[in-house]
This record gives structure tokens, C-alpha cells and sequence, in this order.
């Protein structure tokens, strides 16, 4: 009995930690990189609820791990560290996708890519202590006219949203996207969870 083989997208070493990420390990790596990413949305929104909800000045807002680690907040590096890491996420666990979710999560991927982009901007200005048209502080370019803690959480808005839109389409494949999917992600046909 022939085994049948299955065609990859892209050529990718067997072993490879991103044929692993991609394959077999592509379940647990998207709800392990989703823990993470829901785990800065609550500390953004958690920032936003400080501000709006119980009216305290955004300087002492400072989410929920800001409140123990204050330099969590005021630091570039922790936040550029952050968009770094979902950026790498992003593009780490796309080769796992196909079809339609696919293109959900190349659009989530592109809009990282901008907002690493931002925040690039950001921490070249804090290293070299000039910032963008003499502000007070580290200012992106979408900053100019939106205030940065309503800024993230659209960022994280509209990252957030496609790459979910990707991973429900990934789960729920259609008969050929399913055929081309190379990790178990897929629910049996027919389940509702």
C-alpha cells in the first residue's frame, strides 16, 4: 500500500523546528501564541478601564503587571520586545495555513508588520534621545494624531481580529483547504466546538 504523500507550500528542512511549528506542532503553538496575545489585550484594556472607567491620569494607568513593575510601561524596549515578538509569531506559524485563513493571517501579519514598524520608531527615538518634531516624548507617526493608549489598542484591534478570523476559517476548512493542510488543526466535519 503506497503512503500518500503530502505536498508542502514551501520546502522546509524534516525537522526543522519551523516544519514542527507548522505540522505537528501547529495546534499548541497557536493557542500557546493566542495565550500571549490575549494576555497583552487585557493588560491594553485593563490600561483603558484605569483611564475611562475609574478616571485615574494615564501616567498612573499603567495596566495590571504595570501596577507591580511600573518600568513595564514606560519602557520601549519591553513594548518594541513585544511587537517584535508577535511579529516573529505572525510569520513563524504562517506556513501552517492555507486558503482562506491563509489570507486572515497574512492581513494580521501586515498590520504587525506596521505596528513593529511604529514601534521601531519608537525605541530609536528613546535610544538616541531626539524625538520625531521635538515632542516631549517617543511619538510614532500615527501618534501625531491619535493619543497613544487609544493607538495600541486599536493596533492590537486590528491585529487581533484577523489573525482570529484565521484561526476560526483554519479549524473550519473547506474540503480542498482541509486536502492541503499539513498540521491536525482541522475539527472532524461536522463538529460544533
Amino acid at each position: 500500500m503506497a503512503q500518500k504523500q503530502i505536498h508542502t507550500h514551501a520546502p522546509v528542512a524534516a525537522g526543522s523546528l519551523t516544519a514542527s511549528l507548522n505540522t505537528r506542532w501547529h495546534r499548541p503553538a497557536l493557542y500557546a501564541f493566542l495565550f500571549v496575545v490575549v494576555a497583552h489585550w487585557a493588560e491594553h484594556i485593563a490600561q483603558a478601564v484605569q483611564i475611562y472607567g475609574l478616571g485615574w491620569p494615564t501616567p498612573q494607568a499603567r495596566g495590571v503587571l504595570g501596577m507591580w513593575a511600573p518600568w513595564l510601561v514606560t519602557s520601549e524596549v519591553m513594548h518594541y520586545g513585544y511587537a517584535l515578538v508577535m511579529l516573529i509569531g505572525l510569520f513563524a506559524l504562517r506556513k501552517g495555513f492555507v486558503g482562506r485563513s491563509k489570507k486572515w493571517w497574512t492581513i494580521a501579519l501586515g498590520l504587525q508588520f506596521w505596528h513593529h514598524i511604529e514601534h521601531l520608531l519608537l525605541i530609536i527615538q528613546a535610544s538616541a534621545g531626539a524625538n520625531l518634531l521635538g515632542r516631549p516624548v517617543p511619538t510614532s507617526v500615527i501618534q501625531l494624531v491619535v493619543p497613544r493608549v487609544e493607538l495600541h489598542l486599536f493596533y492590537n484591534f486590528v491585529v487581533f481580529v484577523p489573525m482570529v478570523v484565521a484561526m476560526v476559517l483554519h479549524m473550519r476548512p473547506t474540503r480542498e483547504e482541509r486536502a492541503g493542510m499539513r498540521c491536525s488543526c482541522a475539527l472532524p466535519v461536522g463538529a460544533t466546538a
